[in-house]
């Protein structure tokens, strides 16, 4: 078994190589597919250099690296501008959330999709503990709320 597997070193490099692009699934950061990658790259200098292991995992380490300083980088540019892209920031808008506390202009903590956030009020004006909140802007890490049932003021 151990000779087959010394013969055949590019089997391993393509299970490597599939195991890493279905984790890929798992993820979603395009990391573990750029080093799948690689893999895949170690697998193709398996079959022209099958006794030469240094040389395949050399050509998979510099693959796997090209790809995640080249490819990567550029994939996830396009993919952050495309049409329908919502950051977690930007999902935020529009949604509701309840109070979890008294929250003024300067600060406070509001329920908002199952996590708490920083909170502050929209127009100043202190908004209950446990008061249904919509969410007007994010601010850095800080949610700009307004009570649901009163209309926005300018």
């Amino acid at each position: 078994m151990i000779e087959w597997i010394q013969q055949n070193w590019w089997v391993a490099w393509l299970v490597l190589s599939g195991g890493l692009a279905v984790s890929e699934m798992l993820t979603l950061d395009m990391t573990l597919l750029m080093l799948a990658g690689g893999a895949l790259a170690g697998a193709g200098a398996a079959l022209i250099f099958p006794g030469l292991l240094w040389v395949q995992v050399l050509v998979a380490v510099v693959v796997a690296v090209a790809l995640l300083g080249v490819l990567r980088p550029e994939i996830l540019k396009r993919l952050h501008k495309g049409p329908g892209y919502r950051s977690t920031f930007d999902q935020l808008l529009g949604s509701t959330g309840r109070a979890a506390g008294e929250i003024t202009a300067s600060g406070g903590e509001a329920n908002v999709n199952g996590e708490t956030w920083s909170a502050r009020s929209w127009d100043g004006e202190p908004i209950a503990s446990g008061v249904e909140v919509e969410v007007i802007e994010v601010d850095g890490l800080t949610v700009v709320v307004q009570p649901r049932n009163k209309p926005l003021s300018t």
